[in-house]
């Protein structure tokens, strides 16, 4: 459940493109060699690759890192299970193997997973990678010292609810089996048809327990992939890798590990980053982003530059922008004032206000456009393109509400796309053409946060928004409507519209039982639908991400699972 605002400058969902100002678009592939660069345009190994970020990448530990699919620069050195599949667009969003042989062998019930690692798996000084390593990686995930990761583990595992990690049980999870070298056994507290894609988590990271360092391991943790961590300054601020000389292709079918080094700088300022990238000179040439997206102004400036808007990359991800109610604040206890609400809705200005169509695409569904998700398209309560007043006046007036209803809108001040003081005033601008007054509250980020994760203070309506940790509706339903989820005290809760519907917490425990994923796809899909009609959101638009990268940057692809250049692929020579 990705849930900070760093996906929100990061990725998207639906389709992938290499966007030129002509209308000519390209997206070359892994095996396509004609993207970018001189001579004959041909992919080679060799050249130094920059990596230019705003996002830290602090605490390069794989049991502290909440990524999917092994993320960018982390998928580099950290190899798991499973893995996301390194092709553009959609079949980019399809899990593979990675260390395991396959997917996983699921018992009938689908709560017990086993795999099988490939032969010839080493680190990078020349040990083998055993399932014992694995199983460490995992186990340490769990320590206080080591927080941060992904929470699904302590949740599915049995006994994962009470492991406090090996530092402190030093006789380890025994829902973790290793019989042998090659194979490790993992027994859950109910069905999970998605392992193989929670497989593709960093903790799943093989570690072997000589060499942890506890906190100090992010220092100079062991590669097992294509390249290893030869510097680490001021908490990942500037990692320098170079290649692992252990590693081969031939047990790895994912990472092409074009260039010889690769040059990570984080925390730098979006605008230098575009700037940079835009002039492309010296080391910049051969740099990319995989955090900084070009904003409406940048875009306009680039897209009237034909050299520069052939270095656009467009990438989208499983990401929804919505409005949010809570229906125990009055009076969105009414669902005829949400569906009134959402008749009056006008995507056109806000998708404006969003940066326009080359940054958002309007949305009718909760579930992106992807077909991994099971996206099924609907429009219960057709506002076209501009919003219906009438048909939202006349359910207001069923209501109780003849002449009017006002509201608060509570949103973040914080100047990004997804709950900016903009998108709050298209709506605002909207509503009042239904006979909504609506005021807007907006508070600093911090507070809008805490305030909408915290049971007790969670607003009646407020903009809200959701990334998906991998491409599937699993993890996109469940954390935002079953009522299971719901945390009634302190921080965390996800379910704002605390629905605890029986029939949709049945269907979402008779879907993780399937292991077939079209299949559960499906299902995701028209639960989606069933839920839609409850009127508990109002969905808005997917964002839609444009980064620039240096014209000496050759093989480009990128995934409708992380909706970024995949480092993986790069060439520079």
């Amino acid at each position: 459940m990705r849930r900070t605002s760093v996906i929100s400058r990061r990725v998207a969902a639906a389709s992938v493109s290499l966007v030129l100002a002509s209308g000519v678009a390209a997206c070359a592939g892994p095996k396509d060699e004609s993207a970018g660069g001189a001579g004959d345009g041909k992919a080679r190994k060799g050249g130094t690759l920059t990596v230019l970020n705003s996002d830290p990448q602090s605490d390069f530990d794989p049991a502290r890192l909440y990524t999917s699919g092994g993320g960018n620069v982390p998928s580099l050195v950290f190899r798991t299970l499973t893995t996301r599949n390194r092709e553009a667009g959609a079949e980019g969003a399809k899990v593979v193997p990675d260390l395991a042989t396959d997917l996983g062998k699921p018992s009938k019930n689908a709560t017990v997973w086993t795999y099988t690692l490939k032969k010839g798996l080493k680190y990078e000084d020349g040990t083998p990678i055993t399932s014992a390593d694995i199983k460490y990686g995992v186990e340490r995930s769990f320590a206080a010292e080591l927080s941060g990761g992904a929470p699904y583990l302590r949740d599915w595992l049995i006994g994962g609810d009470k492991y406090q990690g090996p530092y402190k049980d030093k006789g380890g999870l025994d829902s973790i089996e290793t019989p042998d070298d090659y194979t490790i056994v993992f027994h859950l507290n109910k069905p999970e048809g998605e392992f193989p894609f929670l497989a593709t988590q960093t903790q799943f990271t093989p570690v072997p327990k000589a060499k942890d360092k506890g906190a100090k391991y992010e220092e100079h943790p062991l590669s097992s992939g294509p390249y290893k961590v030869v510097k680490n300054e001021n908490d990942g601020e500037r990692l320098t890798l170079e290649r692992n000389k252990h590693w081969s292709e031939e047990v790895d079918d994912e990472r092409k590990a074009y260039p010889d080094k690769i040059d990570v700088r984080s925390g730098l300022d979006p605008a230098v980053i575009n700037q940079r990238l835009s002039a492309s000179q010296g080391v910049d040439a051969t740099a990319l982003t995989t955090d900084t997206n070009l904003g409406p102004a940048e875009l306009a400036k680039v897209s009237g530059d034909k050299e520069l808007a052939s270095r656009v990359g467009t990438g989208h991800f499983g990401y929804i922008n919505y409005l949010a109610f809570n229906p125990e604040v009055k009076p969105f206890d009414d669902p005829k004032v949400r569906q009134a609400i959402s008749y009056a809705v006008d995507r056109s200005s806000v998708v404006n206000a969003a940066g326009g169509s080359s940054l958002a695409i309007p949305a009718t569904t909760y579930l992106p456009p992807q077909d991994s998700f099971g996206y099924t398209k609907y429009d219960h309560f057709p506002a076209g393109k501009s919003g219906n007043a009438k048909k939202a006046k006349e359910l207001l007036a069923d209501a109780g509400y003849e002449d009017g209803l006002e509201i608060t809108l509570t949103h973040s001040n914080a100047k990004d796309f997804e709950t900016s003081p903009e998108i709050a005033t298209a709506l605002q601008d909207a509503l009042k053409k239904a006979g909504i007054t609506l005021k807007l509250k907006g508070l600093e980020d911090n507070d809008y946060k805490e305030k909408i994760h915290t049971a007790k203070t969670t607003p009646g309506f407020f903009l809200a928004h959701w990334g998906a940790d991998w491409p599937s509706g699993g993890p996109f339903l469940a954390p935002i409507f079953d009522g299971r989820q719901i945390v009634k005290e302190g921080a965390g809760n996800y379910n704002y519209a605390f629905l605890d519907d029986a029939s949709v917490n049945k269907e979402i425990d008779e879907i993780n039982k399937l292991t077939d994923l079209d299949a559960a796809a499906k299902r995701w899909g028209a639960l989606d639908k069933k839920i839609g009609e409850q009127s508990v959101t109002v969905p808005l638009f997917n964002p839609v991400y444009k980064q620039l990268h240096g014209k000496g940057i050759k093989n480009v692809v990128i995934s409708d699972w992380t909706g970024v250049l995949d480092i993986s692929q790069i060439a520079v020579k």
